[in-house]
C-alpha cells in the first residue's frame, strides 16, 4: 500500500522552551508546492488565521468522503455538478477524560445536472456508503456526523 507523507516545520523563536511562552505557529508541507501555516486550535492560544490540526482532520475526512461519494455517484451513474460541505470538528473530553476531538459532523449539499434527481432515501444510502469507505472515516470509527442538506 501507498505510504502519504508530509513535511513538518517548527523554529524556535524565542530564547528558551518554557511552558505557556512559546509559539505552537508551524507549517506543514504538502508535496514541494503547497505550505500551510499551522497553529494551535485559538482557544488554545493559536493564531486564528492559521489552520490548526483539528480543522486538518476535518478538512481530511470531508475531501476523503466527497471523493468517495463521486466515485460511487459515477458508478451509479449520478451526474454531480456540484459538491460542497460545511464540516465541524467539535473538542471536548472522550470517555477517558481526555481532550479530543470527539466528534466531526459533515453537512454535504449535493446538485445535480437539470432533469436528474434522487429521492431523499438514496441520497442518504449513497452518504452512508460513502461514509463506511471513505478510509479517513474508517480510521476515526463512530466520531462522524452526517447532516445531509
Amino acid at each position: 500500500m501507498s505510504d502519504l507523507a508530509i513535511q513538518l516545520h517548527w523554529q524556535r523563536g524565542e530564547r528558551a522552551l518554557q511552558a505557556g511562552k512559546y509559539s505552537n505557529a508551524h507549517t506543514v508541507q504538502y508535496g514541494v508546492r503547497h505550505d500551510l501555516p499551522v497553529d494551535a486550535a485559538p482557544d488554545w492560544g493559536g493564531d486564528p488565521a492559521n489552520t490548526n490540526p483539528e480543522q486538518a482532520l476535518a478538512a481530511a475526512l470531508s475531501s476523503c468522503h466527497m471523493m468517495t461519494f463521486l466515485a460511487l455517484a459515477a458508478k451509479a451513474g449520478w451526474p454531480v455538478a456540484s459538491y460542497h460541505d460545511h464540516a465541524v470538528a467539535h473538542l471536548g473530553k472522550n470517555p477517558r477524560g481526555q481532550m479530543s476531538v470527539t466528534r466531526i459532523d459533515l453537512h454535504p449539499v449535493v446538485r445535480f445536472d437539470t432533469g436528474f434527481a434522487v429521492d431523499d432515501a438514496q441520497l442518504a444510502e449513497m452518504q452512508d456508503r460513502a461514509h463506511r469507505y471513505c478510509f479517513i472515516a474508517n480510521t476515526l470509527a463512530d466520531s462522524v456526523e452526517i447532516n445531509i442538506l
